[in-house]
């Protein structure tokens, strides 16, 4: 079952009496756990219709046990295994014969990280219950969570906004939640939030830099790159954190530079290459300081430099390299 299959069948009430909710984005599926003993249990009968158990710590036959108890005052008992993923080999054979017969007068919520359809356990599960993995979503897939958790709030957000905030926290999305509840909170009465705002509350000053590290070697300003790079590295932030968005920015060059290069009218160039409006006429002109093959050579670089930070190399004399070669130095 996908995310948005799940919340669907959560909004029309429709509740089955086994899930298991995995993947790489745990403020997800804590979310739609939540979501889910919502439906099940009402909070002021949680005391006699909840049980919460842990997969490192706990037993099979507790979790039977409880899983087949009559619920009180209420249609159903939700029961939760957090850390599921750690449940034992010996749990999950006890496990597997109540997941071929689960009680309908009960919910059994595993969540976990990640799962073994090899294993008799989840083919069981499959026939009976619902396997939901709920994925982290890619950079480009952040506007749509940005819009909803913004609407908790009563507000709305500039598309240019939300893409800095994006490109800001990246895609941890309980770091994003965090941020965007305080940038709510900060404008107050105000139903929009602009680009002022984010930049305001979430500011990161080692960000900011990392920022202008990239625009300066996307100028080909070499001595202001240096100045940038050498803060940076002085302020303890952590290279490979840099290079991943000196990645992501050459990537954006190098697709603008293609556009350009097929006379791509300067409207369409933003839509065609995903980039918001309000940063696009710096991304072009620095696209502009580049010839289409000098690209290969700059993510070939990017490469060898990955590797090397990665293999103990030292961060300051090698990025010191990049950074003359890419502005053109050696």
């Amino acid at each position: 079952m996908k995310p948005e299959e799940f919340a669907r069948a959560m909004e029309k009430g429709d509740i089955g009496p086994l899930y298991y909710m995995y993947g790489d984005e745990p403020y997800l599926i804590e979310g739609g756990v939540k979501r889910l003993l919502e439906r099940v249990v009402s909070p002021d009968f949680r005391d006699f219709n909840l049980n919460v158990f842990f997969g490192n710590e706990c037993k099979g036959d507790e979790i039977f046990s409880a899983a087949q108890t009559l619920p009180m005052f209420s249609e159903r008992r939700a029961v939760l295994v957090k850390k599921s993923h750690e449940l034992s080999a010996a749990t999950l054979e006890i496990l597997t014969g109540y997941v071929q017969n689960p009680s309908p007068s009960t919910c059994l919520i595993f969540q976990g990280e990640k799962i073994d359809q090899r294993k008799k356990f989840f083919t069981e599960m499959k026939k009976t219950g619902e396997l939901v993995e709920f994925k982290r979503p890619y950079e480009n897939q952040l506007g749509l969570f940005i819009r909803e958790e913004v609407k908790v709030y009563g507000k709305r957000i500039e598309p240019a906004a939300a893409e800095l905030l994006a490109y800001m926290v990246g895609n941890n999305l309980q770091e994003l939640a965090s941020q965007i509840e305080k940038v709510a909170t900060y404008c107050g009465g105000r139903e929009s939030i602009g680009v002022d705002a984010v930049k305001e509350i979430v500011s990161d000053t080692k960000v900011d830099t990392v920022f202008e590290l990239a625009d300066a070697i996307g100028e080909k300003n070499l001595g202001k790159a240096l100045r940038t790079l050498y803060t940076i590295l002085r302020d303890g932030e952590a290279p490979l954190l840099v290079l991943a968005m000196l990645s992501r920015h050459f990537r954006q060059l190098w697709r603008v530079r293609e556009l350009l290069d097929r006379s791509t009218p300067a409207s369409e160039i933003g839509k065609a290459a995903g980039i918001n409006p309000y940063f696009l006429k710096k991304v072009v002109e620095q696209a502009r300081n580049y010839r289409i093959h000098e690209f290969k050579g700059i993510f070939e670089r990017l490469f060898e430099l990955d590797l090397a930070l990665k293999t103990g190399g030292k961060a300051a004399p090698l990025m010191e390299r990049f950074t003359m070669e890419v502005c053109g130095k050696r």
